[in-house]
């Protein structure tokens, strides 16, 4: 959770929140681009090949249900954290409060562990990228992996450490140019656009097989996840009584945001390429950029596939850096008798290091560490909330509404496929 505080006091009027909560604001903005960029992490690079590969009416039928499972998750995830009777209380507070401390300790170390092993993959991710880049780009020899890794996961780790306001100006800085980058390379490849093939004639067992396995893709590509404790918390400060409201609303913008840009670069990849190239670029595990530049021979796509891997990745990695902080904090609160500040320098220097170790010794497990994240990430976003919905009195009111139904049944749908892939 980011610790400090919005400059609003608790002791301030309630009216005050009430009448600026209709109107959007630059805080909403903030927020959402957040968001957004949490979301839009490496894994945006994968997915046109992993969703794709499958054929077109699997990508049109995903590309419909990402929007409402993008959307519905996120929002049951944060009607959870905002349940709350205390103000101030984080991820971990809540699961506490609500199942009780054994149960609450189970969840808080299945929520931090969702979320670890991917900021440590973004961080040998970052060094990997920013090494190539200067050995293929700028010609020159490849810096010291110590000293090159050392420097960047210091200044993100030193972006975080700024507070609320400078995280979020990170955010406005990073995402805009993602965007633009990401439209226009989505309307620049629209002239290699090939028609596909939209044939029903198909083998259901291979068709349904298919959309089983492209359900947890879709959750992850889109997931903010990691970010939504801290984002529930601040509107909680910044909008008091009115919190539920304003962070459905930005949720929902969020949600539009990223189907708009995301799908869109995912439909122009995909009609850019066969669905043998999307296959062969599967086989080769390397990005739908990567392969493009290398079937294309496109100086613009080679060009620009650093610069989108760097961006994304570095906005995804502040998000994920915001939940597994919060996630560690109320682990080693209830643990320790610490003071807060002491808390949460222990927690940034143990993330500090441990990524900077990992980046160094670029492990060749990362897919596996992804794999164990998936379930647990479905569990914390799609089932538990719902689970919650039904058993906690405080959220009695969102009872018997067909979207919990929906994100439920999706959530074991993710669950099953990522289970699956691993074991066999």
């Amino acid at each position: 959770m980011l610790n400090i505080k919005s400059s609003q006091s608790h002791s301030q009027p309630q009216s005050k929140y009430h009448s600026t909560t209709g109107r959007w604001n630059a805080h909403d903005t903030k927020w959402t681009l957040s968001l957004f960029g949490t979301a839009v992490g490496a894994g945006i690079l994968f997915l046109p090949i992993n969703i794709g590969a499958g054929g077109f009416w699997p990508l049109v039928i995903i590309a419909l249900l990402a929007g409402p499972m993008t959307f519905l998750a996120h929002r049951g995830l944060s009607r959870f954290i905002l349940s709350s009777k205390n103000p101030d209380a984080d991820f971990t507070d809540v699961v506490e409060e609500h199942f009780g401390p054994n149960a609450g300790r189970i969840i808080s170390v299945l929520y931090f562990l969702s979320i670890y092993p991917i900021l440590l993959i973004y961080g040998v991710g970052l060094t990997n990228t920013v090494d190539s880049f200067i050995v293929n780009q700028l010609g020159l020899a490849s810096p010291s992996r110590v000293l090159l890794s050392g420097i960047l996961v210091a200044g993100m780790v030193g972006v975080m450490m700024g507070g609320e306001k400078l995280v979020l100006k990170a955010f406005e800085i990073i995402v805009y140019p993602l965007v633009l980058i990401l439209a226009g390379l989505s309307i620049y490849m629209i002239q290699d656009w090939q028609v596909p093939d939209i044939s029903m004639a198909m083998d259901m067992g291979e068709f349904s097989r298919t959309l089983w396995l492209a359900v947890p893709v879709t959750v992850f590509a889109f997931s903010h996840a990691a970010a939504i404790s801290s984002f529930s918390t601040a509107q909680k400060r910044h909008y008091g009584q009115q919190a539920g409201e304003k962070s459905e609303q930005i949720l929902k913008r969020t949600s539009i945001m990223l189907i708009l840009f995301v799908i869109f670069f995912v439909f122009s990849c995909v009609f850019s390429l066969t669905p043998e190239q999307l296959l062969e670029a599967k086989v080769q595990n390397i990005s739908v950029l990567s392969y493009l530049a290398n079937v294309k021979d496109n100086a613009l796509i080679a060009s620009l596939g650093p610069l989108i891997a760097f961006i994304a990745i570095t906005s995804s990695f502040f998000g994920h850096f915001l939940g597994a902080r919060e996630g560690l904090n109320g682990l080693i609160r209830k643990q320790v008798n610490m003071t807060p500040a002491a808390i949460n320098k222990l927690t940034i220097f143990l993330l500090f290091t441990s990524i900077w170790a990992v980046s160094v010794i670029n492990p060749s497990i990362l897919n596996m560490m992804e794999m164990f994240s998936g379930p647990v990430i479905a569990m914390i976003l799609f089932v538990m909330p719902m689970y919650a919905v039904s058993k906690v009195e405080a959220l009695a009111q969102y009872r018997g509404a067909l979207s919990n139904i929906f994100v439920t049944i999706m959530g074991l749908i993710a669950i099953s496929a990522l289970i699956f892939n691993v074991f066999l």
